[in-house]
């Protein structure tokens, strides 16, 4: 009659042993967690960890004094309409970066109509990792005012969300392996109708043995976006991703106006393709260079970063054979520019020369196809921004960020209207070639690059 008994105690043994899990939070007391940075009050209720905004405080981590590489973490989180806040993975408090502040990988608890919940943000880093405006059905997926669940795989550089068992982000990331797990209480800038909201979180478990064995299979469901170095993923491999900058040499890039690499201008060096700054002249040092082979259809993804007042661009549909005077090689461009210092910004019509317009022609927008009340365009400023831009036929789009900002189409109407009203209407039939080379412009600024590749599409 015991045997029973003694059969079903056995099966409890080997299911906990199957699943490897530590609470975080025993229910009852902060143990084993520390306050950092802010002084929003965080309270234990009900079973719950709960953080109480306050105002005139900046953001504030409850934060595990323990650190973690490699690990699955589950939670539910509950939060009041109009917060903002996360849960820190992997991050740091060290004081000499900005005495202590709290930075690195958060996955985001969004109440606001963007809906950016289970995306991945770089707290006082990096900025937006993956919003969800790639992932339209991950949008979805948070329940404002009631309980959500998150699942967090963070095995190697691989970071994979899921919200309420839907898929939300999936970024390749190494530039940080180990860190603590923090609760954020975000900062309310002044907004007394914020004090007193509150964020709940509850069934905090992580695993950090045994979870190969215990993560989710690859499913390839929802765009996958690195940051390694000059690299390629797997998967962008096997979706047809090729480098077009192998991160050392010039193998595949000359000059604009010759048939080889520029001598001088140009720098290699710890994965960074650098346009030295000299005058600010318009390819008047080095010059401009291109790649060797053309592109038709195609996504391009390129990495940046300016020095202040700086001016360069990305340039597609280059003929190498048009423009034989001074000045830059001619195609569609994707303009680089410090928007703030650089007279460039204000010339032009209605923003059409910005950072990330097609230049001369198009201002970008990206409240009109990503609304978002905090900023109109997102941009790191004089740190890491990635350029991409997707042509297939006539349709070409640019993106900075992650958001879309440019859309439109070759050989319309309109497109030769805007073409006529430009810097452009001295060169017949511009930007309508099928094929042309994509170029990397000189403007005397100093500018790097990484990270450049490229997908011919069909």
């Amino acid at each position: 009659m015991r045997i029973l008994p003694l059969l079903l105690l056995m099966w409890t043994f080997a299911a906990a042993a199957a699943e490897p899990w530590t609470d975080l939070f025993n229910g009852r007391n902060l143990k084993n967690w520390r306050v950092l940075n802010g002084d929003a009050k965080f309270i234990v209720r009900d079973g719950a960890i709960v953080g109480v905004s306050k105002l005139n405080t900046p953001n504030s981590f409850l934060a595990t004094r323990a650190s973690y590489d490699d690990f699955i973490l589950e939670f539910e989180c509950r939060i009041d309409d109009g917060l903002n806040s996360g849960v820190q993975i992997r991050s740091l408090s060290l004081p000499e970066y900005q005495n202590g502040r709290v930075h690195g990988v958060q996955i985001e608890l969004d109440t606001s109509p963007r809906a950016w919940s289970g995306g991945i943000y770089d707290e006082a880093r990096r900025g937006w990792l993956y919003n969800l405006e790639c992932n339209p059905a991950g949008k979805k997926a948070f329940k404002n005012g009631e309980w959500n669940r998150f699942r967090v795989e963070a095995i190697g550089a691989s970071i994979r969300v899921w919200v309420n068992d839907i898929p939300t982000a999936d970024i390749v990331d190494d530039l940080a392996p180990s860190g603590f797990i923090a609760l954020q209480v975000h900062a309310i800038a002044g907004d007394a109708s914020k004090a007193g909201k509150e964020i709940a979180w509850r069934n905090l478990r992580i695993m950090t043995s045994e979870i190969e064995a215990a993560r989710s299979p690859a499913a390839n469901t929802i765009p996958q976006i690195s940051y390694l170095t000059n690299q390629l993923t797997a998967r962008e491999r096997a979706e047809g991703w090729q480098l077009l900058w192998d991160g050392k040499t010039s193998a595949g890039w000359r000059g604009a106006r010759l048939d080889h690499f520029p001598a001088h201008g140009w720098k290699m060096e710890e994965g960074l393709l650098e346009v030295e700054a000299s005058a600010g002249g318009e390819s008047s040092n080095g010059g401009d260079i291109v790649t060797v082979k053309k592109y038709g259809n195609f996504e391009l993804q390129v990495d940046f970063m300016i020095s202040a007042g700086a001016n360069s661009g990305i340039k597609y549909f280059v003929d190498t054979g048009t423009n034989q005077g001074e000045g830059s090689a001619i195609g569609c461009e994707f303009q680089i520019l410090d928007d703030d210092l650089h007279p460039d910004a204000r010339l032009g019509t209605a923003g059409n020369r910005t950072l990330a317009s097609l230049y001369d022609l198009i201002a970008p927008e990206a409240l009109r196809y990503a609304p978002d009340e905090n900023t109109p365009k997102r941009v790191n400023k004089y740190g890491w921004n990635r350029a991409h831009i997707i042509v297939r036929g006539g349709k070409v789009c640019h993106f900075l960020n992650g958001i879309k900002q440019v859309e439109y189409e070759r050989g319309t109407q309109m497109w030769r209207a805007l073409v006529a009203r430009s810097k452009y209407s001295v060169w017949p039939g511009f930007g309508e070639a099928e094929q042309g080379h994509i170029l990397l412009q000189d403007h005397g600024n100093q500018v790097f690059f990484k990270n450049i590749k490229i997908k011919e599409l069909d």
